[in-house]
C-alpha cells in the first residue's frame, strides 16, 4: 500500500465516500500536484500553448529586422516585404489559436481545481467529529471553504498560466539571440540569472506575508460570521456600535496585511532588472553594429527579442503573487483537511437491527483537556424502557446522552448497546438506530416535509403526515398557506420554539429509531400543547428504548427508571416513588 493510500485510510473519519480519489495529503505542493493528474492532459495544451505562443511571438521582430534591411538596401528590395507580411499574419493566427487553448485549458483546469477541493473539503467537513466542530470557528470555516478555494482556482489562471507562458519568453532571447550573433547571448542570460534570482528572494519575502493576508481574513470572516449568527443578541443588548469597533480591528488588520503585501511588490526588482537589460542590449547590438559584424536590421530584430522580456516581468509581478496566494490558501484548506478527529465510520463494524439494551459500563467523560464531565458512571437499561435523566444543570445529562450514539466518544469506560461496545457498531448503523432530539432545534431553509424527512430522504407524504400528526404538528402545519410545502427560514426563525420541536419530534418519529433521546425537548411548549406532546411522547416510547432529560415532573412520574445526576456522576437509580423516600439530592430537585 503507498504512502498516499495509507495517508488517506488513516484520515477516514465520522464519514467518508470510499469511491473518491485519494489525494497526497502530506503538504501542499504535493495535494496540489495529485489533484493535477487526472488533468494531466490539460496541462500538456497549456504547455503546447505556452511554448507555441512565445516562439510564433519571436517571428515578428526576426521578421521585422529582415524587412528592416531590406528597406534600407539600394535600392530597397521590397520583394521580400510581402513574404514577410504574409509569415508574420499567419503566424499570429496560429499563435492565436495556440493561446486559446492554453487560457481556456487553465480556466477549466482552474475551475476543476476548485470543484474538486471544494468537494474534498466539504466530505471532509462532514466526516469530522463534534469536537472539531465545537473548537473550530465557523466563519474561519467558511473563509477556506470559499475565498482560499478561490484563491486556488485563480493561482492556476491567471497565476501559473501567466508564469508558465512568460517562461517561455525568458528562454527565447537566449537561444535565438545568438542565431544573429554569437555574442548576443550574454545579455539575455544574465538577465535570467538575475531574474530568477530576484524572484526567488521576492517569494521568499511573499510567501509568509500572503499567509498572514489569508488567515487575517479568515479571522475577519468569523468575526462576521458570529455577529451576524448572534444578530439577535446583538440587537437585544444594544451592542451595535461595539461590534462594529471590533469587526473595524480586524478588517484594519486585513488591509494591512494587505498594504505590507503591496510594499513588497511595489519594491519589485525585475521591474529595474528590464530596464538595465534593454539598456545594456542596445548598447550591445549598435557596437557590433559599428564594428560591421551585425546589420541594422539584426538590431532591430535583437532589440525586439529583448523586449519579450518585458511580457515576464510585467506579469510576474502580479503571476507570482497570486500563486504565492493560492499556495498560502492550500496550507490552510489542507490544515483543515487533515486535522484528526478521533472517531471513525468503522463501515465493517455492526450494522445488525437493534433490540435497544444500553448500557454504561465506568463511563468517565471529558472534553479535551477540560475536568470530567462525567466520573464512573454505570448502568444497565433493558430494551423498551423508559429511562428520566434528571439532575441541576451542568450535572451532565446532555454528555451523557450524546456518548450513546457517538456524538463523543468515551474517555474511558464502555457504552453499550445490545452489549456490543458503541465503537465496534458501524457508525451509520447505529445513528440511523439512536435518534437525538436536543433542546437547541436545527432546522434546515427547505419546506417543512423536507425538514421532517430529513432522517429519511425517501419517505412519502403520507409517511411524513402520519409522523407530524404523531408529534401534534399537523394541525399548525396545516395552518399555513402551503401547508406541508412551505418554506420555513434558516434554523426554523418562522416558527416559534413549541412549533420547532414538534417539527423535531415528527423527524426523530419518521426515522423510528430503537433508542429515542429527547433532550429537554419540551422545554419551549406551552401548558395548553404540553398534555397533547405528553401522550405523543409515550406513544413514541412504546416498543422502544427512551431516554427523557427533563425537569418536568410529569414526564419523569411515568418513567420505568430515573438516574440521578450530580457533577457529572450518578448518584442515584430508582423509580420516582423510591427516589423520594431515599434521594436527598431527588428531593431537593424538586423543592428548591
Amino acid at each position: 500500500m503507498t504512502t498516499q493510500t495509507q495517508s488517506f485510510r488513516a484520515e477516514l473519519s465520522e464519514f467518508t465516500l470510499p469511491d473518491r480519489r485519494p489525494t497526497d495529503r502530506r503538504g501542499p505542493i504535493r495535494w496540489l500536484v495529485s489533484h493535477f493528474w487526472p488533468y494531466w492532459w490539460i496541462g500538456v495544451i497549456i504547455l503546447v500553448g505556452a511554448f507555441g505562443n512565445a516562439a510564433l511571438a519571436a517571428v515578428v521582430p526576426v521578421q521585422v529586422g529582415r524587412a528592416f534591411d531590406a528597406i534600407l538596401q539600394s535600392p530597397p528590395d521590397t520583394s521580400v516585404l510581402w513574404p514577410i507580411v504574409w509569415l508574420i499574419v499567419g503566424s499570429q493566427l496560429v499563435r492565436g489559436v495556440l493561446q486559446f487553448g492554453r487560457n481556456f485549458g487553465a480556466e477549466a483546469l482552474g475551475q476543476l481545481y476548485e470543484r474538486n477541493i471544494r468537494d474534498e473539503l466539504y466530505v471532509s467537513l462532514l466526516g469530522k467529529s463534534m469536537t472539531f466542530h465545537s473548537l473550530q470557528p465557523v466563519g474561519d470555516t467558511m473563509a477556506r471553504a470559499t475565498n482560499d478555494v478561490r484563491e486556488i482556482n485563480f493561482m492556476f489562471n491567471p497565476g501559473l498560466n501567466l508564469v508558465i507562458g512568460s517562461a517561455n519568453f525568458l528562454a527565447l532571447p537566449i537561444f535565438v539571440g545568438p542565431t544573429i550573433h554569437p555574442d548576443l547571448i550574454w545579455t539575455p542570460l544574465i538577465f535570467t540569472v538575475a531574474y530568477f534570482i530576484a524572484m526567488g528572494l521576492y517569494l521568499k519575502e511573499l510567501g509568509p506575508i500572503t499567509d498572514t493576508v489569508r488567515k487575517s481574513f479568515g479571522t475577519l470572516n468569523t468575526r462576521l460570521a458570529e455577529a451576524l449568527d448572534g444578530i439577535e443578541t446583538v440587537k437585544g443588548l444594544s451592542q451595535e456600535r461595539e461590534e462594529t469597533r471590533r469587526f473595524d480591528g480586524h478588517a484594519r488588520d486585513f488591509r494591512d496585511a494587505s498594504v505590507v503585501q503591496g510594499d513588497v511588490e511595489a519594491r519589485f526588482l525585475p521591474l529595474l532588472l528590464l530596464g538595465l537589460a534593454q539598456g545594456a542590449a542596445l548598447l550591445h547590438a549598435l557596437a557590433l553594429v559599428q564594428a560591421g559584424e551585425i546589420t541594422p536590421g539584426d538590431v532591430v530584430a535583437y532589440f525586439g527579442l529583448v523586449s519579450l522580456f518585458g511580457f515576464p516581468t510585467f506579469v510576474s509581478l502580479f503571476a507570482y503573487s497570486q500563486v504565492s496566494l493560492g499556495i498560502a490558501s492550500a496550507r490552510r484548506i489542507l490544515e483543515l483537511i487533515t486535522l484528526e478527529t478521533d472517531l471513525d465510520q468503522n463501515m465493517g463494524g455492526h450494522a445488525r437491527k437493534m433490540k435497544g439494551g444500553l448500557e454504561f459500563r465506568g463511563v468517565t467523560f471529558q472534553y479535551a483537556d477540560n475536568d470530567p464531565a462525567l466520573q464512573e458512571i454505570s448502568f444497565k437499561i433493558e430494551p423498551g424502557q423508559t429511562v428520566a435523566i434528571v439532575g441541576q444543570t451542568g450535572a451532565g445529562k446532555t454528555s451523557l446522552a450524546k456518548l450513546v450514539n457517538r456524538t463523543y466518544d468515551v474517555s474511558s469506560g464502555q457504552v453499550l448497546v445490545d452489549g456490543v461496545d458503541v465503537r465496534q457498531w458501524g457508525l451509520a448503523a447505529l445513528r440511523q438506530q439512536v435518534s437525538i432530539i436536543e433542546q437547541d432545534i436545527f432546522l434546515f431553509s427547505r419546506t417543512i416535509a423536507d425538514n421532517i424527512a430529513f432522517g429519511k430522504p425517501g419517505a412519502t407524504r403520507e409517511e411524513v403526515i402520519t409522523a407530524a400528526q404523531a408529534a401534534q404538528a399537523h394541525e399548525f402545519i396545516q395552518d399555513f398557506q402551503d401547508g406541508y410545502d412551505t418554506v420555513i427560514g434558516e434554523r426554523g426563525v418562522t416558527l416559534s420554539g413549541g412549533q420547532r420541536q414538534r417539527l423535531a419530534l415528527a423527524r426523530a418519529f419518521l426515522t423510528n429509531p430503537r433508542i429515542l433521546v429527547l433532550d429537554d425537548s419540551t422545554s419551549a411548549i406551552d401548558s395548553a400543547t404540553e398534555d397533547l406532546i405528553q401522550r405523543a411522547i409515550y406513544s413514541a416510547a412504546k416498543g422502544r428504548t427512551t431516554l427523557i432529560i427533563t425537569h418536568r415532573l410529569s414526564q419523569i412520574r411515568w418513567a420505568d427508571l430515573i438516574l440521578v445526576m450530580r457533577q457529572g456522576r450518578l448518584v442515584a437509580v430508582g423509580t420516582h416513588d423510591d427516589l423520594l423516600k431515599t434521594s436527598d439530592v431527588y428531593r431537593r430537585i424538586f423543592t428548591e
